[in-house]
């Protein structure tokens, strides 16, 4: 008899919901609508669908289809805590998490706010839509963010 591990659900959902909601994030992000994408991928619309909400049933091939047609990397990374010299800012991983930053939040108003974003998705929906920033209601923490974007990806020098 092989004994079988079995995970709580509780302990799968929170991470699960966390990768659907950064694949639905890029996917947004690339203006690639669900169905293109789900074609891509190789798999229908409601796997896609329930890709993005996170569902634990979901085979993780599909899961890694979907991140191969977005052009995500999918990288084993230890939990937080556990090593002291992770880089949580770099920049090709989703760290940016949108309700900290409000005129992010703002303007990505049809993310969800506990998504997180690459400073590449960040900064591309800074550049889109700077016409509706509201500087004078920028925080300093966000225009630190602009600041950092600007250093190093090159962002437009008039948005801080």
């Amino acid at each position: 008899m092989i004994a079988k591990i079995n995970p709580s659900p509780a302990q799968d959902l929170p991470l699960l919901a966390r990768l659907g909601a950064q694949i639905t994030a890029r996917r947004k992000v690339l203006k690639v609508r669900a169905q293109v994408c789900a074609e891509v991928a190789g798999i229908s619309r409601v796997t896609l669908h329930r890709i993005e909400k996170g569902e634990p049933t979901v085979s993780i091939g599909a899961y890694l289809q979907v991140c191969e047609a977005l052009g995500l990397h999918l990288a084993l990374l230890p939990i937080v805590g556990e090593k002291e010299d992770i880089n949580l800012h770099d920049p090709e991983m989703p760290h940016i998490r949108i309700k900290d930053y409000p005129q992010l939040k703002a303007l990505s108003w049809q993310l969800k706010d506990d998504e997180y974003l690459t400073d590449a998705e960040a900064m591309s929906i800074y550049e889109r839509n700077k016409r509706f920033l509201d500087l004078s209601h920028l925080k300093e923490h966000e225009r630190v963010l602009m600041q950092r974007l600007i250093d190093t990806r090159g962002m437009e020098q008039m948005l801080v």
